[in-house]
């Protein structure tokens, strides 16, 4: 009898398993976000459980939480971790679209000119400067914006004299970075003049690190009291953590500490061009500019303002998309076409292939959910 029942429990639980096709419906938390299921926002079962267990299974690596909206609606939410969804997500340099959307917030309100603003001008204080040269009197807050100032400022060339990692060892990051020199353009480098949008991308932490001494100087608070007063709090985010550099100023560069729930309005507000529950947070016209093309970075990568501009494939049909992104393969990925954005959260930093990786959940199992 004994073994009867034994076996009758694990034929239940072997069924159970084999027909397991519904995805776990995100709960009402107050935090505004209006919750539903994946099958009711037309995103199919199967291709979910297959990615939760390919991530369950170790193939994809140190992944903690992937969140889904889809037509307003948050319709998937899993965490990975052992974790939940108060646990605060170090998203890296997903941290400097946040400052690109606190500078349109700046212009929107009138505490910035606009894009053109030269950057020297807010900073007598830290004149006269090394390196000097007229060139540096003409970069603006939209060079930063772009990262393609001429300043000699490369992360991806451990010898640039800009590198991020020489900046962490300065006490002040924006004399650090006004400071630099002008980069050379050696005979096999393609100049400005002569790159799409007339300009040459050069992936700068240090030019957007000055963007908060900038939004500092020009909103005469600082930058966490900015954020709060004109994005966190009006989009309901109570749960935030700054990094702070020597001098006091925040890090608008990196290191931003959100919720996941929170990462996902950030995408949603750009989704739904600057408004929040009806709530004008930005411009119509700051959110087409960030996510217009204004540099190349590559073949198949273009930048906006502080957003990365790609396009996925996912079987024989091609995606658009805008993205937020960190180091460790973090995103905040939002697709137009199909009304949808995207959270992938993860500690898999400083690997080969990290964003490869998570580039691999968005076009083998998340756009193919969407039927």
């Amino acid at each position: 009898m004994r073994t009867v029942i034994i076996l009758s429990l694990l034929f239940f639980s072997v069924s159970l398993a084999q027909n397991k096709t519904e995805i776990s419906y995100p709960q009402m938390s107050g935090d505004g976000w209006i919750t539903a299921s994946s099958e009711s926002a037309g995103l199919g079962g199967k291709s979910l459980q297959a990615m939760e267990s390919a991530i369950e299974s170790g193939e994809f690596k140190k992944i903690t939480s992937i969140l889904i909206a889809r037509n307003g609606k948050l319709v998937y939410e899993t965490y990975f971790d052992g974790s939940d969804a108060i646990a605060l997500r170090n998203t890296r340099s997903a941290t400097k679209t946040v400052t690109g959307m606190l500078v349109g917030i700046a212009i929107d309100s009138g505490f910035l000119t606009g894009v053109d603003s030269p950057i020297l001008k807010f900073f007598p204080d830290k004149q006269p400067l090394q390196n000097p040269d007229p060139r540096k009197g003409k970069i603006n807050i939209e060079d930063f914006l772009t990262m393609s100032s001429l300043l000699e400022c490369d992360d991806w060339n451990s010898f640039s004299r800009g590198n991020e990692e020489r900046m962490y060892l300065i006490e002040d990051y924006v004399k650090f970075t006004l400071d630099l020199p002008i980069k050379g353009f050696p005979a096999w480098a393609t100049k400005p003049a002569d790159s799409p949008y007339r300009r040459s991308f050069s992936y700068c932490t240090a030019g957007v690190a000055t963007l908060g001494g900038v939004l500092e100087r020009a909103t005469k608070m600082p930058v966490p009291d900015f954020a709060g007063k004109y994005l966190f709090v009006p989009l309901g985010i109570k749960k935030v953590k700054w990094q702070i550099t020597p001098t006091g100023l925040a890090m608008t560069g990196g290191g931003l500490e959100l919720q996941s729930r929170d990462l996902l309005k950030l995408g949603e507000l750009y989704s739904n061009k600057g408004l929040w529950k009806g709530i004008r947070i930005i411009s119509d016209d700051w959110v087409k500019a960030s996510i217009q093309p204004h540099v190349q970075v590559d073949n198949e990568t273009e930048f906006g303002y502080l957003w990365w501009l790609r396009t996925f494939k996912s079987g024989d049909t091609n995606f658009s998309s805008y993205l937020m992104q960190g180091n460790g393969g973090n995103k905040v990925a939002v697709f137009p076409e199909l009304n949808l954005v995207v959270v992938i959260t993860s500690t898999n930093y400083n690997t080969k292939g990290m964003h490869e990786q998570t580039d691999r959940l968005l076009s083998d199992y998340i756009l193919p959910a969407v039927e």
